[in-house]
């Protein structure tokens, strides 16, 4: 038998969405994943590391577009009013993708301030949701699940329309609950894929991560 009859399946055309509307209180405001660590903003690193793994990539914010026009990517705002944090976030990307990409029938989610994603998170996702069937899959490292760090089918696309509108549903942990998802664990030596900088001493952390593991 050929090495090829062993091949795993294609991945599904997967959209990225960068969800990038968190206000940075804990770091004097601003756009957290403008902030640079090892010469480079950290949501240049969310995007290198998203667009090898996806058909496209889009921004996930509130407020004037322009900030991000380096990246040349679309930006998309939330569909829903009142600040609905993540959610929203995915929810308008799902929305995006119903608009703009029919063709596409998966989501592939991540903050905008982890720069050390990993170079396998759709491949491993979409392994997991098609082994066990499910319209979600969620990555988790160490006790940690990271429920915005997820693989979303665009068949959850009106019930999270209605968590949000009509339920007022917030907590992307409460919706994921509710759903079959599974879950991908990724190990947190050296260090966790998933660290996202929320503090000046996290930036801080970043930089010598990088410096010690010679992550570009």
């Amino acid at each position: 038998m050929s090495a090829a009859s062993h091949s795993v399946p294609p991945q599904p055309a997967t959209l990225g969405v960068i969800l990038a509307g968190g206000r940075a209180t804990r770091m004097g405001g601003g756009d957290k994943p403008l902030r640079t660590v090892g010469g480079r903003s950290i949501l240049d690193r969310v995007v290198a590391r998203l667009k090898p793994q996806c058909e496209a990539v889009i921004v996930s914010a509130n407020g004037d577009p322009s900030r991000f026009a380096a990246l040349a990517l679309p930006v998309v705002a939330d569909t829903v009013p009142g600040q609905p944090g993540p959610l929203g976030g995915v929810l308008a990307a799902l929305d995006w993708c119903s608009q703009n990409r029919p063709d596409i029938d998966w989501l592939l989610s991540a903050p905008g301030d982890c720069p050390f994603l990993p170079d396998d998170l759709a491949a491993r996702l979409h392994a997991a949701a098609l082994a066990h069937a499910a319209p979600l899959a969620v990555a988790t490292s160490g006790d940690r699940s990271h429920p915005v760090i997820a693989l979303w089918s665009l068949s959850l696309h009106e019930s999270l329309r209605h968590a949000l509108t009509v339920e007022d549903m917030r907590r992307a942990h409460d919706f994921v609950a509710r759903h079959r998802a599974a879950r991908v664990a990724w190990p947190t030596m050296p260090f966790d894929p998933f660290f996202n900088v929320n503090t000046a001493d996290d930036l801080a952390r970043a930089e010598r991560l990088i410096s010690l593991h010679q992550r570009q």
